[in-house]
């Protein structure tokens, strides 16, 4: 990414009376925050916006309160030919869902991202594998707009990035100075983060522990590094919210014993959504890309169309340090 692309894109978003954003599927909060922030701010200046994602049909509960001007809207209200649209933190096109085929038609796009998988895609690519998070490169934008933050926008880009870096344990300096400028907005960090990253209904604790239950250590896998896997059934996964189902990852990677963990969730019979984690010494992005997803060395994932076993031995096949074998690509999905 260049400071070029940076202007560029706020170049277009200034000059833009009618802007669609769009999350991507399964939105989280560096999703929504990134097009949220920028879509309050486009209010402000007086442009119509609005924001939406392909699936599912509702925001996440613990999100809802960053919606404060009422800019969501459900993907049937999206323009067939948007005088702008932006995608924001999409690592690919098909990570648009059903909204991907705006991408053609509209007037022009512009890329706000930060996957090292992202091929690169829109008539303007603010793309930095480098930022810890999408907001991270929202708030350059914003600054080469010259927008003030305001609280709300600030709400905004600090839920992207206290979720992206783990609470900021894999935040870097900028990143640092970022969140003092939000907070100095105005942001209250306990109030923002608790009932997005610390909040759970009571019944989510058993199922955890189910989940937990279920956990596998294989410690010849990913090279002699150690993988940690277990499942979330199809009726958990329909059960409970997206924040609970996600999260089970950030507990099942504090096994010392294991470089991988590997949540597989069930989203229909045959159908796993796969979150992938490392400490850092596997590139979990190289292995869900040889599987058709995507993601960052340390955070990534795919989805697969196949029975358990199956996607579990492919995942041991594309953890191999010494693949030299194509492993045939079984979705083109990131969770």
């Amino acid at each position: 990414m260049t400071r070029e692309s940076v202007a560029a894109a706020a170049e277009r978003l200034a000059a833009a009376r009618d802007v669609t954003l769009l999350a991507h599927v399964n939105p989280d909060a560096d999703a929504l925050g990134s097009a949220l922030a920028l879509g309050i701010a486009l209010r402000r200046r007086g442009a119509t916006v609005r924001v939406a994602f392909a699936e599912p049909d509702r925001m996440p509960e613990s999100l809802v309160p960053l919606d404060v001007c009422g800019l969501v809207v459900p993907p049937a209200e999206v323009p067939a030919a948007a005088e702008l649209l932006v995608a924001c933190d999409a690592a690919a096109p098909a990570r648009l869902g059903a909204l991907a085929d705006r991408l053609a038609t509209a007037g022009a796009t512009v890329m706000i991202d930060h996957h090292a998988s992202n091929p690169g895609f829109g008539d303007v690519q603010v793309l930095d594998p480098a930022a810890e998070a999408t907001v991270v490169l929202v708030h350059r934008v914003l600054v080469a707009m010259g927008e003030p933050l305001g609280v709300d926008v600030a709400r905004c880009l600090y839920a992207g990035l206290v979720t992206d870096t783990r609470g900021f344990r894999t935040a870097g300096p900028d990143a640092h100075r970022i969140a003092a400028e939000l907070v100095a907005a105005g942001v209250d960090p306990e109030a923002l983060v608790r009932p997005i990253m610390d909040t759970h209904p009571y019944a989510w604790l058993a199922a955890l522990g189910g989940a937990l239950e279920r956990a596998v250590l294989e410690p010849a896998a990913a090279g002699g590094l150690g993988l940690v896997h277990t499942t979330v059934p199809l009726a958990d996964v329909a059960r409970f919210r997206t924040e609970e189902v996600d999260g089970v990852v950030d507990v099942l990677r504090t096994a010392a014993e294991a470089e991988v963990a590997a949540v597989l969730k069930q989203v229909a019979p045959d159908r796993w959504v796969t979150s992938l984690r490392s400490t850092g010494r596997v590139d979990v992005a190289a292995a869900a890309i040889r599987l058709g997803g995507g993601g960052h060395r340390a955070a990534a994932g795919f989805t697969c169309d196949a029975g358990l076993d199956d996607v579990l031995a492919a995942l041991r096949r594309a953890l191999e340090p010494d693949i030299h074998r194509s492993v045939d690509p079984l979705s083109t999905q990131v969770p």
